[in-house]
């Protein structure tokens, strides 16, 4: 079983911008020494709780400060980004750590109808329209085949898709590698595996992502997922994801935020070390796919410490 981390940059009460993100590299050596495949990290844009706005400069940082641990995004919102921009970060972090960079792309806009207009997104119908020529434009900047080669040239890190159900039949077109979320991965990964065309790699290839904490019992486990599941939920009911809480310093949920809080956890995986274990292998042998990619802010950095060491110990099963 091979296992990955995702730090999506959260902030926590009373942290400046710059500390959450140093806190991202710590985590990038930390991951390392514990023996995970890849650490990727994720783009939001004017989100309060998520100053983590350019993944390419942070997946450079974690580079710099790493030997031999595979770094990247998961991943560039290509929408946010002329495809040619995007193609040449891919290129820099390649060219400055060769064979360790992954590329991961999703479509997501921004989080707000602010944030769109500063990004100048325009029309969202359109840019949805728009996402797959983006996409096979910017694989050609990157391979030397569209109307500009993609500069610095290298080896050419591999791309791998965001993608649901929605969008898991256009990395099968194009022969990507696929990083699944969502509800139904299984049925995604069946589909994308019944579709896939050679591409850019010559065989499928998934990864699945999910919320993971591991603790001496369940209700320790649970508790290390309740600060970003409050946030999330709260962010549905205000439009503000703020910095993470300690658990003890939760608010009461409404009566709406704590159905969604408990939908929130219903999909994540959490337990003691056996639980999560036993769900980790069989999520992975129904879906198929090769790795899972950890995610999930967790408040209690001591707690996801230890649950990232528990977890650790189930890479030579």
């Amino acid at each position: 079983m091979r296992l990955s981390v995702l730090d999506r940059a959260n902030s926590l009460t009373g942290d400046s911008d710059a500390t959450a993100l140093r806190r991202v590299v710590a985590h990038a050596r930390q991951a390392e020494e514990l023996g995970f495949s890849r650490f990727l990290v994720a783009e939001h844009h004017a989100v309060p709780g998520l100053p983590g706005s350019q993944p390419g400069m942070l997946a450079a940082a974690c580079g710099a400060a790493t030997e031999h641990i595979r770094i990247g995004t998961a991943g560039i919102m290509l929408p946010d980004h002329q495809p040619l921009v995007v193609a040449e970060q891919i290129a820099t972090l390649e060219a400055l750590y060769p064979g360790r960079v992954d590329a991961g792309l999703g479509s997501s806009l921004g989080f707000t109808a602010p944030v769109r207009a500063a990004l100048r997104q325009g029309d969202v119908a359109d840019i949805k329209a728009r996402y797959p020529d983006d996409l096979r434009e910017l694989l050609g900047f990157l391979d030397g085949s569209g109307a500009v080669t993609a500069r610095p040239r290298s080896a050419g890190a591999p791309v791998w898709l965001l993608a649901g159900f929605r969008s898991v039949l256009l990395a099968a077109e194009l022969g990507l590698g696929v990083i699944l979320g969502g509800p139904d991965q299984v049925g995604a990964a069946r589909l994308y595996r019944e579709n896939f065309r050679p591409g850019r790699i010559d065989a499928p290839q998934i990864i699945l992502s999910a919320n993971v904490a591991v603790a001496d019992t369940p209700e320790a486990a649970r508790d290390l997922l309740l600060p970003e599941a409050w946030a999330q939920a709260h962010a549905r009911s205000t439009g503000s994801f703020g910095p993470l809480l300690p658990v003890a310093d939760l608010p009461d949920p409404t009566a709406q935020e704590q159905r969604r809080m408990e939908q929130i956890l219903a999909s994540a995986i959490h337990g003691t070390p056996g639980d999560v274990d036993k769900q980790l292998r069989e999520l992975l042998d129904a879906a198929g796919a090769d790795e899972l990619l950890v995610t999930g802010g967790m408040s209690d950095l001591g707690g996801r410490a230890e649950s990232e060491r528990l977890l650790a110990g189930m890479l030579s099963g």
